[in-house]
């Protein structure tokens, strides 16, 4: 039975139709893709302009002439009742509704009519197939969160049932827990893993503790998908050896879908069937490939609800070897809010934090995870998990490193915990700044 159609089709997701128009998609030439792409983004912002209300007053007018005039979107221009924002119509019924994470902090409401959200999941069956996943077949152990509340939870293990996926719930990820899991591996049927990250990386750690190849333990494992947060290369070596399968990563949103879905040739390809991705610099001006900026998506095909010049909160580069119709996504560099203020005015990103404490903590071998907060200016602490407290020489590593790197004078506390915490949906924030 083909488990990932029915899923679709009882919820009234037109499936086939929105696969016949994937493959037609990618039939069109090279040389008139560029043609394709103008014409859906002058499409889609002329059925919003004509169809909805709240577009046509975000958009100042009701007519579209360059696409250069077209106002940049963000969360917080979506934060209002939904109803305000559905197209004629569309209904809350007649729709997809889904709602973001928040772990940006502005979390929102959004809709997608159903041939978009269907078009959304042939991608990803599509890109799955690369490495021999079959949605429709295939079992996946799937390292997320899960509600807590009694309905949700049911109601999503019902989800996980119909779409042959397995939960491994994250919230506890102590050693007993690692240990059920590798007894679930052994005693299941699994094609690959699809997890966040952080999750992800510590069975991995597990499993590297005991010398065991997790497909040694389970033949049937093709491949592990990543997402949702930081992959490092290191993280990536380790899952790969331990896991004996290709580890990819996978980018994507709720309120847009598939963003770019690595290839096995390691290249971060873009959805460009149904998205149209920008690197954008503060005045809102494209910026030539291999050059840094925001990452802006226009869903193409989505008409219940505009996410046109949406900027995703998110920055990027292009790479060099992209064209209109293949766009490579040569790296994605994180949370464009995500960045640390330090004393006299300097700035740097989050994550250059955390990636020079990382590259020391690795050394020790001990740590499984860590989190930096920011909570001053100048001041810093690194909350970790391990079995033993940093020695003082590992402390003065860190800190030398973050000297050396960062900025001079800043203070940095240490605090070993048994957990860190995670939000609602299981994601573990790397880096967070309470300025």
């Amino acid at each position: 039975m083909d488990w990932f159609k029915l899923s679709l089709q009882l919820n009234k997701f037109p499936i086939n139709r929105a696969q016949k128009a994937l493959e037609e998609i990618q039939e069109i030439p090279e040389k008139q893709y560029e043609t394709y792409l103008l014409e859906k983004r002058k499409e889609i912002v002329e059925y919003h302009l004509k169809n909805n209300g709240f577009y046509k007053d975000f958009f100042g007018k009701s007519n579209f002439t360059t696409w250069s005039e077209v106002p940049v979107m963000t969360k917080p221009d979506l934060q209002q009742k939904l109803e305000n924002r559905l197209s004629k119509g569309f209904t809350k019924s007649t729709a997809y509704i889904g709602k973001t994470s928040g772990s940006s902090g502005t979390p929102f409401i959004f809709a997608k009519d159903k041939f978009a959200h269907a078009l959304s999941w042939a991608g990803f069956q599509d890109r799955y197939q690369w490495f021999g996943i079959d949605l429709n077949k295939s079992l996946q152990a799937r390292f997320y969160g899960i509600p807590l509340d009694l309905y949700g939870n049911i109601h999503e293990r019902i989800k996980d049932r119909i779409s042959l996926r397995r939960r491994f719930p994250i919230f506890d990820l102590s050693e007993e827990k690692m240990e059920k899991f590798l007894k679930r591996f052994q005693r299941s049927d699994f094609s690959y893993i699809n997890g966040y990250t952080s999750a992800v990386l510590l069975f991995a750690k597990y499993l590297a503790s005991k010398n065991l190849i997790l497909k040694e333990v389970c033949p049937n494992l093709k491949l592990c998908i990543v997402t949702s947060e930081r992959l490092f290369k290191k993280d990536k070596e380790l899952m790969q050896t331990v896991f004996g399968v290709p580890v990819v990563n996978e980018y994507g949103a709720s309120e847009v879908g598939l963003i770019a879905f690595e290839n096995p040739k390691n290249e971060w390809i873009i959805n460009s069937e149904d998205l149209f991705v920008e690197i954008l610099d503060k005045n809102n001006q494209a910026v030539p490939y291999g050059t840094e900026g925001r990452i802006v998506i226009t869903s193409l095909y989505n008409k219940a609800h505009p996410m046109i010049r949406y900027d995703i909160g998110d920055s990027g580069i292009l790479s060099s070897k992209s064209t209109a119709k293949r766009p490579i996504l040569e790296k994605l560099i994180g949370r464009t809010n995500d960045i640390a203020k330090l004393p006299e005015g300097k700035v740097v990103p989050g994550l250059t934090f955390y990636y020079v404490t990382k590259s020391i903590i690795e050394d020790t071998g001990s740590i499984k995870e860590f989190i930096v907060n920011q909570n001053a200016p100048d001041s810093f602490k690194i909350e970790y998990v391990s079995k033993e407290n940093f020695s003082k020489n590992q402390e003065q590593k860190i800190l030398q490193a973050i000297e050396t790197y960062v900025g001079k004078n800043l203070k940095v506390t240490f605090e070993r915990k048994d957990t860190l915490k995670r939000s609602k949906s299981g994601k573990l924030k790397q880096f967070t700044s309470d300025l």
